[in-house]
């Protein structure tokens, strides 16, 4: 129904776990990199929970889409069974032959003969159990014996517990501390944050084949007020939303549209007012349209080189407005959008823009309130490639389609502040201000608690908190790729590229010289490697801001945020 009217390919908030929406906030890319840790190293327990629809589920469908080839896996998905009955699943799951005697003695004799043939011809054995707060106690000492079968220097079965919270209280008896001391990792998945939620929205829309914006900012505050942060609900609601958008002709779903689908979701009343405008529709539309303004002008395109997913608190795609785009139900389409193109082409370096002398910091709100003129997007931009050295010709387009002649590139993501940190370099800022006026700023710098704001030519020294208090999130840098290395590299490709972030990581990280330019499981392994040191989610592929933190490492002589050691 709604798909076609908002131009995607499918719909984007199916509550069934297709792995390929996955989004990895913080705390889901840290458990599935713990239970890719778990399937490729042997010995005890991994201790994975979390509240129902916080994503448990879509996180081991995407584990069983990255096993390695040596790993066999057996999967339990109900667990309210007998002991006997729960060894015989596993033998089903290996496709084992059951002994003719189907004694509990008979069958771990059996499993354990099976278990060393495979370690000796060097296979690895997982158990994940799904809903694991279901386990009998007789079945959860059962699973504590299975790990009492080993070689003389290893575990033969990695066992992998998924469950809801109650699984941790099982856990906590004392009549189970023996099993309890032998989980080697414990792992809560939380609800998301209203950072997270929007760019969780945001990435499946863009899986979805979403091609401009459909929920304004509003209603993805509503989102989260709403669902809490529960995945399952947020897609619920969502699904909702876009449904009743359609329905009554809305280009853009609103507050109000997301507040009629909660109450529907929930069985409430819908309330008597869901369709009259509220005084905080101005903070959307300025929100928005400032969002517009941004990049309309400085995308001609779908962002190059998206990580999928798997940096923390980030949303991938976002792509240029085309057409017109109605901010809220009752406002005018935007047309013709125009902005000033008179471009300062001199060229200035963080070095040069000496903060104004303030000990005591700016108060950012004043700040901006009193350079209004500053803030606009022309502004901000010139200010951000100055940094770069870069001189624009206003009549030669969009400044991000320009400056891919000096082989530099634009990423638009919605992130959160210690990404901002880790990529380290300087970013377009959407700030936010009290009466819903948005201003866009240069981040230039960070030392500790205070950051350096770039307004125009000129450079202000403020606490870094006042920053944050503004700032949803949005953000837009410039960093410049390896000529070979410009676009997402994937295990399983072949390429220029491949070769040369092998050769990086190699002298990065040592080891064995591979002349390969096939991207295979070993630099998959590497790659991950170097994410868990970046703390980026280590999912095993080279995009946007892997390769960022591989141009930091190697030392690369580009603008920094934070001074170099």
């Amino acid at each position: 129904m709604y798909t076609q009217y908002f131009g995607l390919r499918e719909k984007p908030f199916a509550i069934t776990p297709d792995p390929q929406y996955l989004y990895l906030s913080n705390r889901h890319g840290e458990a599935l990199a713990h239970l890719l840790y778990g399937v490729t190293e042997s010995g005890g327990f991994i201790q994975l929970t979390g509240e129902v629809g916080t994503g448990k589920t879509l996180l081991t469908r995407s584990l069983l889409e990255r096993l390695p080839d040596a790993v066999d896996l057996a999967v339990v998905l109900n667990p309210r069974l007998s002991a006997i009955e729960f060894l015989e699943t596993i033998f089903d799951e290996l496709h084992l032959d059951k002994p003719a005697d189907a004694s509990i003695k008979a069958l771990v004799d059996s499993l354990n003969k099976h278990l060393l043939d495979a370690h000796a011809a060097g296979r690895h054995t997982v158990l994940l159990v799904d809903e694991a707060q279901n386990l009998d106690a007789d079945v959860l000492e059962q699973l504590r014996l299975l790990t009492n079968l080993e070689t003389s220097k290893q575990k033969l079965l990695q066992i992998i517990l998924v469950g809801q919270p109650e699984l941790r209280q099982t856990l906590a008896r004392n009549d189970l501390r023996q099993l309890a001391q032998r989980i080697t990792g414990r792992y809560h998945l939380t609800n998301l944050t209203a950072p997270e939620t929007r760019a969780y929205v945001q990435h499946r829309l863009d899986v979805a084949g979403a091609r401009r914006p459909i929920f304004s900012r509003l209603a993805l505050a509503e989102v989260h007020r709403a669902s809490g942060g529960v995945p399952r609900l947020i897609n619920v609601i969502c699904d909702r939303a876009l449904l009743g958008a359609y329905t009554s002709e809305k280009p853009l779903v609103s507050r109000q549209i997301v507040r009629a689908a909660a109450a529907e979701v929930s069985g409430q009343a819908v309330p008597s007012r869901v369709a009259a405008w509220l005084p905080e529709i101005g903070l959307a539309a300025a929100g928005l349209a400032a969002a517009i303004l941004l990049f309309a002008w400085l995308l001609p395109g779908r962002p190059n080189l998206p990580d999928l997913r798997v940096q923390p608190g980030a949303a991938t795609g976002l792509t240029a407005l085309t057409g017109t785009l109605s901010l809220n139900d009752d406002s005018e389409p935007l047309r013709g959008l125009r902005l000033s193109r008179q471009l300062d082409a001199s060229p200035i370096s963080v070095a040069n823009a000496a903060p104004l002398p303030n000990p005591a910091g700016w108060k950012l709100t004043d700040l901006l309130q009193s350079s209004v003129s500053l803030t606009g997007t022309d502004a901000a931009m010139r200010s951000l490639l100055r940094l770069w050295q870069v001189n624009l010709d206003g009549r030669q387009g969009p400044p991000c389609e320009q400056i891919r002649a000096r082989n530099l590139r634009c990423e638009f993501q919605v992130g959160s502040w210690p990404l901002l940190q880790q990529l380290d370099r300087p970013a377009v800022l959407s700030l936010v201000v009290p009466g819903g006026n948005t201003h866009q700023v240069v981040l230039a710098g960070i030392n500790g608690d205070d950051v350096q704001l770039m307004l125009g030519s000129k450079s202000y020294t403020v606490a870094a908190n006042q920053v944050r208090e503004l700032w949803f999130g949005e953000y837009l840098l410039v960093w410049r790729p390896n000529p070979v290395a410009d676009s997402l590299m994937v295990p399983g490709i072949s390429s220029e590229g491949v070769g040369w972030l092998r050769r990086q990581l190699e002298q990065l990280q040592g080891g064995p010289v591979i002349a390969s330019s096939f991207y295979d499981e070993s630099l998959a392994q590497r790659v991950r490697r170097f994410q868990r040191s970046r703390s980026l989610a280590p999912d095993g592929m080279a995009g946007v801001h892997t390769l960022i933190a591989l141009n930091n490492a190697i030392g690369s002589n580009e603008p920094r945020l934070q001074e170099r050691r």
